[in-house]
């Protein structure tokens, strides 16, 4: 036999339920809306609520979820989560990162990337979601990819989750090659981007059709928002020399470069408060 709810939980599930009503209700007036469906809401933690959407746009279908934090009204500021190769909207690192940034007040988006998580019938190796971006063309797949995360962006800002003003990228790997294109196409609503693990060189490991220095120094030259880099000193896949050009073409006065010991797979537990500490003081 199932433990009954107590009536302060039933309650808080009921207002919980009505407040996404309404807010859903909302997304149906809008020409974006039209183009969008959303799933049911759950709580996303005890202090978040996470929902799920497609957005059917003319050519992608952009699978996404949003956290938004409990008890609080009205848009917040929003920080888009990318995933790393080989990953989906809900990684170990999205879902953690999103309850950190849901704690703080803000909300977190996740979409998934090109040929990965939803996009895709079956989870793809890294051979083959390479090969299907290089036949594709990466410059082609990195403007489809930064359009799509603009539409989620534009979606939570009309239904009124997002502030249009106040936003934040944060995205390691994977999640920093689309990044770059993507933190350049949301504009001066961008307050800062925490990128790292990638750079202007990659081992013979990486598809050679992905290999594109000049777009990724052109898109970082454009960045003008404060940048945190993080570094895995020993990156086996992305050399540090690399890295460290990358990071010096951020064109951001208020840039910090974070180095830590390991290999590209390695991340220090403290690492993701330093980049929550980042954001939050940029767009809280």
């Amino acid at each position: 036999m199932g433990t009954a709810l107590s009536s302060v939980e039933v309650m808080n599930s009921r207002s919980r339920e009505q407040s996404w009503r309404a807010w859903i209700s909302s997304c149906f007036d809008g020409d974006v809306s039209q183009h969008v469906v959303w799933s049911d809401c759950r709580p996303g933690s005890d202090h978040s609520t996470q929902r799920s959407f497609v957005i059917n746009r003319p050519l992608s279908t952009v699978p996404g979820t949003v956290w938004t934090p409990s008890g609080r009204s009205g848009a917040v500021p929003l920080v888009l989560l990318g995933h790393g190769g080989g990953g989906h909207r809900h990684s170990d690192r999205i879902l953690s990162m999103a309850d950190r940034i849901t704690s703080s007040g803000c909300a977190a988006v996740a979409i998934d990337g090109p040929f990965h998580g939803e996009r895709v019938a079956s989870p793809l190796t890294p051979v083959e979601y390479q090969s299907r971006m290089a036949a594709e063309g990466i410059g082609r797949v990195l403007d489809h990819m930064a359009d799509d995360w603009v539409a989620a962006r534009d979606l939570l800002v009309e239904v009124g989750t997002a502030a249009p003003t106040r936003q934040a990228y944060f995205g390691l790997s994977m999640g920093t090659r689309f990044g770059l294109a993507a933190a350049l196409a949301l504009g001066p609503g961008l307050k800062c981007a925490v990128f790292g693990k990638f750079g202007t060189q990659s081992t013979p490991g990486i598809n050679a059709g992905l290999h594109a220095p000049h777009r990724v120094l052109s898109d970082a030259s454009a960045i003008t928002a404060p940048v945190l880099f993080h570094v895995q000193w020993d990156d086996e896949i992305f050399p540090r020399q690399g890295q460290l050009q990358l990071f010096d073409a951020f064109a951001s006065s208020g840039k910090e470069l974070h180095g830590f010991a390991g290999g590209h797979r390695h991340t220090p537990e403290h690492a993701s408060a330093v980049w929550h500490g980042f954001i939050n003081r940029h767009i809280a």
